[in-house]
């Protein structure tokens, strides 16, 4: 009887230790960056400079923009980015930077700053043209006016390209 009882636990102990093997050697990987390619019919996307356009102008502002946009597509999807003739095609111009004044002082003065950036967009999709769009998308950052714009500048204008570009991923291959 005391043979049966080490066997069975020696038998239980396997099958134990199989299952555990089986499920961690059989894990499902699940990746959330948005994106819904059919990679079997879309290879490839064309990324033009996005040139600036707007009154004021600073300057690494567009090289800022350009290198974010082809980062968030080079780093969450499988597209190659070609020169010309991509299956998925981005070209626009970076239309405003603008600073607003958003807050009063009881004194009668600005308190608080708004900065905004507005980028036109054109997609075209030679896969499916239905997707095709021209858009414009924009992204707004305060800041206290006793600070100087250009000791603040660099830091709002990076938080404003980063949620642009996100817009800009999720509307044209995250289809949100």
């Amino acid at each position: 009887m005391d043979w049966i009882r080490k066997t069975g636990r020696g038998v239980l102990q396997t099958v134990c230790w199989a299952t555990v093997c089986c499920l961690v050697g059989c894990t499902v990987s699940y990746k959330f960056n948005g994106a819904s390619i059919d990679y079997e019919k879309t290879k490839t996307i064309q990324i033009d400079p996005f040139p600036i356009r707007s009154t004021y102008v600073w300057a690494p502002m567009q090289s800022m923009f350009n290198n974010k946009l082809t980062d968030i597509f080079a780093s969450q999807t499988k597209l190659r980015q070609v020169k010309r003739g991509g299956d998925l095609q981005l070209a626009g111009e970076i239309t405003g930077f603008d600073q607003y004044n958003k807050g009063i002082s009881s004194e009668g003065y600005s308190s608080q700053v708004q900065l905004k950036m507005t980028v036109n967009v054109r997609f075209t999709n030679n896969k499916n043209h239905t997707e095709d769009f021209e858009k414009q998308f924009s992204a707004t950052t305060d800041y206290d006016s006793s600070q100087q714009l250009m000791n603040v500048q660099e830091e709002l204008v990076t938080q404003m390209i980063k949620d642009i570009t996100d817009q800009i991923f999720n509307a044209t291959v995250a289809n949100w």
